[in-house]
Protein backbone atom coordinates (compact mmCIF):
# COMPACT_ATOMS: atom_id res chain seq x y z
CA UNK A 1 0.00 0.00 0.00
CA UNK A 2 1.17 3.78 -1.10
CA UNK A 3 0.39 6.49 0.96
CA UNK A 4 0.19 9.69 -0.45
CA UNK A 5 0.22 12.97 1.27
CA UNK A 6 -1.04 16.00 0.55
CA UNK A 7 1.78 17.90 -2.16
CA UNK A 8 3.68 20.96 -0.69
CA UNK A 9 3.75 23.86 -2.55
CA UNK A 10 7.00 22.83 -4.77
CA UNK A 11 6.09 19.63 -5.27
CA UNK A 12 2.46 20.50 -6.44
CA UNK A 13 3.71 23.15 -8.81
CA UNK A 14 5.76 20.59 -10.25
CA UNK A 15 3.13 18.41 -11.10
CA UNK A 16 0.59 20.85 -12.70
CA UNK A 17 3.79 20.98 -15.31
CA UNK A 18 2.95 17.82 -15.44
CA UNK A 19 -0.88 16.84 -15.61
CA UNK A 20 -1.12 20.05 -17.18
CA UNK A 21 -1.40 18.50 -21.03
CA UNK A 22 -3.73 15.31 -19.56
CA UNK A 23 -6.50 17.94 -20.10
CA UNK A 24 -7.48 16.68 -23.42
CA UNK A 25 -10.56 13.53 -23.47
CA UNK A 26 -8.29 12.49 -26.60
CA UNK A 27 -5.66 12.05 -24.37
CA UNK A 28 -7.00 9.66 -21.96
CA UNK A 29 -5.01 6.72 -21.93
CA UNK A 30 -6.20 3.70 -24.28
CA UNK A 31 -6.13 0.95 -21.29
CA UNK A 32 -9.15 2.64 -19.82
CA UNK A 33 -11.40 1.90 -23.09
CA UNK A 34 -14.19 -1.65 -22.35
CA UNK A 35 -11.92 -4.50 -24.20
CA UNK A 36 -15.36 -6.75 -24.99
CA UNK A 37 -19.19 -5.73 -24.99
CA UNK A 38 -18.78 -8.23 -22.06
CA UNK A 39 -17.21 -5.27 -20.21
CA UNK A 40 -18.99 -2.16 -18.84
CA UNK A 41 -17.33 1.58 -18.09
CA UNK A 42 -18.31 3.20 -14.81
CA UNK A 43 -16.68 7.12 -15.21
CA UNK A 44 -16.59 8.66 -11.95
CA UNK A 45 -15.85 12.62 -11.61
CA UNK A 46 -15.61 14.21 -8.67
CA UNK A 47 -14.72 17.66 -6.70
CA UNK A 48 -14.15 18.71 -2.86
CA UNK A 49 -13.88 21.66 -1.20
CA UNK A 50 -14.74 24.19 -3.74
CA UNK A 51 -15.50 27.02 -1.32
CA UNK A 52 -17.70 29.34 -3.74
CA UNK A 53 -14.96 29.32 -6.30
CA UNK A 54 -17.15 30.11 -9.59
CA UNK A 55 -14.31 32.27 -11.12
CA UNK A 56 -10.78 30.94 -11.56
CA UNK A 57 -8.26 31.74 -8.90
CA UNK A 58 -6.84 35.30 -8.87
CA UNK A 59 -3.45 35.81 -10.06
CA UNK A 60 -2.05 36.99 -7.16
CA UNK A 61 0.89 34.60 -7.04
CA UNK A 62 -0.52 31.92 -5.32
CA UNK A 63 -0.09 28.05 -6.01
CA UNK A 64 -3.55 27.84 -7.43
CA UNK A 65 -3.42 31.01 -9.80
CA UNK A 66 -5.72 31.24 -12.45
CA UNK A 67 -7.08 27.51 -12.33
CA UNK A 68 -10.26 26.81 -12.24
CA UNK A 69 -13.58 28.27 -12.74
CA UNK A 70 -17.04 27.11 -12.83
CA UNK A 71 -16.73 27.60 -17.04
CA UNK A 72 -14.29 25.18 -17.67
CA UNK A 73 -15.14 22.76 -15.23
CA UNK A 74 -18.82 22.51 -16.85
CA UNK A 75 -17.10 22.05 -20.66
CA UNK A 76 -14.46 19.37 -19.32
CA UNK A 77 -17.26 17.48 -17.89
CA UNK A 78 -19.95 18.23 -21.12
CA UNK A 79 -16.45 16.64 -23.08
CA UNK A 80 -16.65 13.80 -20.87
CA UNK A 81 -19.88 12.46 -21.22
CA UNK A 82 -20.03 13.54 -24.89
CA UNK A 83 -17.19 10.77 -25.18
CA UNK A 84 -18.77 8.16 -22.09
CA UNK A 85 -21.60 6.59 -21.40
CA UNK A 86 -22.03 5.93 -18.10
CA UNK A 87 -20.76 8.82 -16.30
CA UNK A 88 -21.51 10.01 -12.20
CA UNK A 89 -20.73 13.41 -10.95
CA UNK A 90 -20.02 13.62 -7.22
CA UNK A 91 -19.20 16.22 -4.60
CA UNK A 92 -17.76 16.22 -1.54
CA UNK A 93 -18.65 18.72 0.72
CA UNK A 94 -18.20 22.40 1.40
CA UNK A 95 -19.60 23.99 -1.59
CA UNK A 96 -19.86 27.24 0.50
CA UNK A 97 -17.78 29.76 2.08
CA UNK A 98 -14.72 31.40 0.79
CA UNK A 99 -15.44 33.80 -2.11
CA UNK A 100 -18.13 36.87 -2.05
CA UNK A 101 -20.51 35.00 -3.89
CA UNK A 102 -21.49 32.96 -0.60
CA UNK A 103 -21.53 36.46 1.17
CA UNK A 104 -24.02 37.86 -0.79
CA UNK A 105 -26.13 35.06 -2.45
CA UNK A 106 -26.34 33.05 0.62
CA UNK A 107 -25.40 29.78 -1.56
CA UNK A 108 -27.94 30.03 -3.95
CA UNK A 109 -25.03 30.28 -6.89
CA UNK A 110 -23.58 27.23 -5.54
CA UNK A 111 -26.36 25.12 -6.04
CA UNK A 112 -27.72 26.61 -9.09
CA UNK A 113 -25.27 26.26 -10.72
CA UNK A 114 -24.39 22.22 -9.35
CA UNK A 115 -27.34 21.59 -10.30
CA UNK A 116 -26.93 23.31 -14.16
CA UNK A 117 -23.73 20.58 -14.27
CA UNK A 118 -26.61 18.26 -13.12
CA UNK A 119 -24.55 16.72 -10.28
CA UNK A 120 -25.27 13.50 -9.07
CA UNK A 121 -24.88 13.48 -5.37
CA UNK A 122 -22.85 15.69 -2.62
CA UNK A 123 -22.40 15.55 0.90
CA UNK A 124 -22.14 18.15 3.58
CA UNK A 125 -18.80 19.95 4.99
CA UNK A 126 -18.03 21.55 7.89
CA UNK A 127 -18.76 24.84 5.95
CA UNK A 128 -22.59 23.75 4.91
CA UNK A 129 -23.19 25.23 8.31
CA UNK A 130 -21.65 28.38 7.92
CA UNK A 131 -25.05 30.24 8.05
CA UNK A 132 -26.42 27.15 10.23
CA UNK A 133 -29.10 24.46 9.48
CA UNK A 134 -31.69 27.31 8.73
CA UNK A 135 -28.95 28.81 6.12
CA UNK A 136 -28.44 25.12 4.33
CA UNK A 137 -32.30 25.27 3.70
CA UNK A 138 -32.35 29.38 2.43
CA UNK A 139 -32.13 27.86 -1.19
CA UNK A 140 -31.93 23.97 -1.01
CA UNK A 141 -34.81 23.47 -3.35
CA UNK A 142 -32.23 24.84 -5.95
CA UNK A 143 -30.24 21.31 -5.30
CA UNK A 144 -31.58 18.60 -8.08
CA UNK A 145 -29.36 16.09 -6.66
CA UNK A 146 -29.75 14.41 -3.54
CA UNK A 147 -27.27 15.08 -0.22
CA UNK A 148 -25.76 12.11 1.40
CA UNK A 149 -25.35 12.33 5.24
CA UNK A 150 -25.47 9.07 6.49
CA UNK A 151 -23.44 9.49 10.12
CA UNK A 152 -25.78 13.12 10.28
CA UNK A 153 -29.12 12.50 12.63
CA UNK A 154 -31.00 15.63 11.25
CA UNK A 155 -34.15 13.88 12.92
CA UNK A 156 -34.94 17.05 15.68
CA UNK A 157 -34.22 19.60 13.05
CA UNK A 158 -35.41 21.27 10.52
CA UNK A 159 -33.76 19.18 7.82
CA UNK A 160 -35.82 15.90 8.94
CA UNK A 161 -36.22 13.50 6.01
CA UNK A 162 -34.64 16.22 3.63
CA UNK A 163 -30.87 14.51 3.32
CA UNK A 164 -30.52 10.73 2.48
CA UNK A 165 -28.15 8.12 4.18
CA UNK A 166 -27.69 6.62 0.45
CA UNK A 167 -28.74 6.11 -3.21
CA UNK A 168 -28.27 3.66 -5.48
CA UNK A 169 -27.99 4.43 -9.20
CA UNK A 170 -28.09 1.53 -12.07
CA UNK A 171 -25.60 1.91 -15.42
CA UNK A 172 -26.35 -0.65 -18.06
CA UNK A 173 -27.46 -3.25 -15.46
CA UNK A 174 -24.40 -2.19 -13.09
CA UNK A 175 -25.34 -0.85 -9.55
CA UNK A 176 -23.43 1.85 -7.75
CA UNK A 177 -24.43 2.78 -4.08
CA UNK A 178 -23.26 5.93 -2.89
CA UNK A 179 -23.15 7.31 0.72
CA UNK A 180 -21.69 9.84 2.77
CA UNK A 181 -19.53 10.71 5.54
CA UNK A 182 -19.55 14.07 7.34
CA UNK A 183 -17.21 14.79 9.62
CA UNK A 184 -17.63 16.00 13.40
CA UNK A 185 -18.59 19.77 13.40
CA UNK A 186 -17.91 20.43 17.18
CA UNK A 187 -14.78 22.82 17.59
CA UNK A 188 -15.72 23.89 14.06
CA UNK A 189 -19.34 24.90 13.76
CA UNK A 190 -21.07 27.56 16.02
CA UNK A 191 -23.41 25.05 18.61
CA UNK A 192 -26.46 27.15 17.40
CA UNK A 193 -25.45 26.82 13.90
CA UNK A 194 -26.19 22.94 14.28
CA UNK A 195 -28.30 22.63 17.08
CA UNK A 196 -30.31 19.46 17.37
CA UNK A 197 -27.87 17.30 15.32
CA UNK A 198 -26.26 14.07 16.62
CA UNK A 199 -23.24 13.15 14.98
CA UNK A 200 -22.74 9.55 14.20
CA UNK A 201 -19.46 7.05 14.29
CA UNK A 202 -18.40 6.71 10.99
CA UNK A 203 -16.69 3.53 11.17
CA UNK A 204 -19.73 2.14 12.70
CA UNK A 205 -22.13 4.18 10.20
CA UNK A 206 -20.05 2.48 7.37
CA UNK A 207 -19.92 -0.89 8.69
CA UNK A 208 -23.80 -0.76 8.71
CA UNK A 209 -24.69 0.54 5.28
CA UNK A 210 -21.92 -1.53 3.24
CA UNK A 211 -23.14 -4.39 4.01
CA UNK A 212 -26.84 -3.04 2.82
CA UNK A 213 -25.47 -1.86 -0.06
CA UNK A 214 -23.82 -5.12 -1.03
CA UNK A 215 -26.09 -7.58 0.04
CA UNK A 216 -29.79 -6.40 0.28
CA UNK A 217 -29.31 -4.28 -3.12
CA UNK A 218 -26.68 -6.13 -4.73
CA UNK A 219 -24.32 -3.12 -5.43
CA UNK A 220 -21.66 -3.46 -7.78
CA UNK A 221 -19.25 -0.44 -6.72
CA UNK A 222 -19.66 0.72 -3.60
CA UNK A 223 -18.38 4.49 -3.24
CA UNK A 224 -18.26 6.76 -0.18
CA UNK A 225 -18.49 10.45 -0.04
CA UNK A 226 -16.46 12.17 2.76
CA UNK A 227 -15.44 15.22 4.19
CA UNK A 228 -13.75 13.34 7.16
CA UNK A 229 -10.23 13.84 5.74
CA UNK A 230 -7.39 12.13 4.21
CA UNK A 231 -5.51 11.94 7.51
CA UNK A 232 -4.52 13.47 11.08
CA UNK A 233 -1.11 12.63 12.44
CA UNK A 234 -3.12 12.23 15.95
CA UNK A 235 -4.90 9.53 14.88
CA UNK A 236 -8.80 10.78 14.55
CA UNK A 237 -11.35 9.54 12.25
CA UNK A 238 -9.99 10.25 8.65
CA UNK A 239 -10.16 8.44 5.00
CA UNK A 240 -7.62 6.34 5.29
CA UNK A 241 -8.98 5.12 8.29
CA UNK A 242 -12.23 4.66 7.27
CA UNK A 243 -10.58 2.56 4.53
CA UNK A 244 -8.89 0.12 6.63
CA UNK A 245 -11.63 -0.62 9.09
CA UNK A 246 -14.29 -1.58 6.64
CA UNK A 247 -15.22 -4.20 4.03
CA UNK A 248 -16.02 -3.78 0.29
CA UNK A 249 -16.10 0.01 -0.14
CA UNK A 250 -14.48 0.49 -3.35
CA UNK A 251 -13.70 3.96 -3.73
CA UNK A 252 -13.69 7.19 -1.27
CA UNK A 253 -13.67 10.65 -2.49
CA UNK A 254 -12.62 12.75 -0.16
CA UNK A 255 -12.50 16.18 1.34
CA UNK A 256 -11.89 18.85 4.07
CA UNK A 257 -7.98 18.55 3.84
CA UNK A 258 -7.57 19.57 0.72
CA UNK A 259 -5.23 17.18 -0.53
CA UNK A 260 -4.10 16.81 -3.63
CA UNK A 261 -3.10 13.30 -5.06
CA UNK A 262 -1.82 12.96 -8.18
CA UNK A 263 -3.16 9.03 -7.94
CA UNK A 264 -5.86 7.46 -5.94
CA UNK A 265 -4.21 6.00 -2.54
CA UNK A 266 -4.28 2.24 -2.31
CA UNK A 267 -5.85 0.92 1.29
CA UNK A 268 -5.54 -2.49 2.40
CA UNK A 269 -9.26 -3.14 4.17
CA UNK A 270 -10.36 -5.53 6.56
CA UNK A 271 -11.14 -7.76 3.82
CA UNK A 272 -7.20 -7.56 2.83
CA UNK A 273 -8.91 -6.25 -0.42
CA UNK A 274 -7.95 -2.64 -2.08
CA UNK A 275 -9.78 0.06 -1.36
CA UNK A 276 -9.07 3.35 -3.44
CA UNK A 277 -9.01 6.88 -1.84
CA UNK A 278 -8.76 9.78 -3.87
CA UNK A 279 -9.34 13.79 -2.88
CA UNK A 280 -9.25 16.45 -5.54
CA UNK A 281 -7.48 20.05 -4.19
CA UNK A 282 -9.48 22.38 -3.22
CA UNK A 283 -11.27 25.50 -4.78
CA UNK A 284 -12.57 23.45 -8.35
CA UNK A 285 -8.66 24.07 -9.28
CA UNK A 286 -8.51 19.75 -10.26
CA UNK A 287 -11.42 17.56 -11.13
CA UNK A 288 -11.21 13.83 -10.07
CA UNK A 289 -11.54 10.90 -12.59
CA UNK A 290 -11.83 7.46 -11.61
CA UNK A 291 -13.01 4.89 -14.05
CA UNK A 292 -14.32 1.45 -13.35
CA UNK A 293 -13.96 -1.54 -16.29
CA UNK A 294 -16.46 -4.45 -15.13
CA UNK A 295 -16.85 -7.53 -16.61
CA UNK A 296 -20.75 -7.53 -16.85
CA UNK A 297 -21.10 -11.75 -16.15
CA UNK A 298 -17.71 -11.87 -13.40
CA UNK A 299 -18.15 -8.21 -12.49
CA UNK A 300 -14.41 -8.37 -11.98
CA UNK A 301 -13.25 -5.17 -11.97
CA UNK A 302 -10.32 -2.84 -13.36
CA UNK A 303 -9.60 0.71 -12.65
CA UNK A 304 -7.99 3.51 -14.34
CA UNK A 305 -7.51 7.42 -12.70
CA UNK A 306 -6.71 10.96 -14.26
CA UNK A 307 -7.30 13.91 -12.31
CA UNK A 308 -7.32 16.87 -14.13
CA UNK A 309 -6.09 20.15 -13.83
CA UNK A 310 -8.52 22.76 -14.75
CA UNK A 311 -6.05 25.43 -16.63
CA UNK A 312 -6.61 27.84 -19.87
CA UNK A 313 -6.01 24.70 -22.12
CA UNK A 314 -9.59 24.65 -21.75
CA UNK A 315 -11.49 26.21 -23.74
Amino acid sequence: MEELKSLNRRSFLRNLGVLGGTLAVSQLPQFVQAKSSKEVKITILHSNDVHSRIEPFPMDGSRFQGLGGIARRSTLIKQIRQSERNVLLLDAGDMFQGTPYFNMFDGEVELSLMSQLKYDAGTFGNHEFDNGIAGILKHFDKATFPFLTSNYDFSQTALAGKTKDYVIFEKERIKIGVFGLCIDVEGLVDKNNHAGMRYLDPITVANKIVPTLKGKHKCDIVICLSHLGYSYKEGKVSDLRVAAATKDIDLIIGGHTHTYLDKPTEVKNAAGKITLVNQAAHGGAVLGRIDFILNSKTKEKRIAYNNYILNNDIA
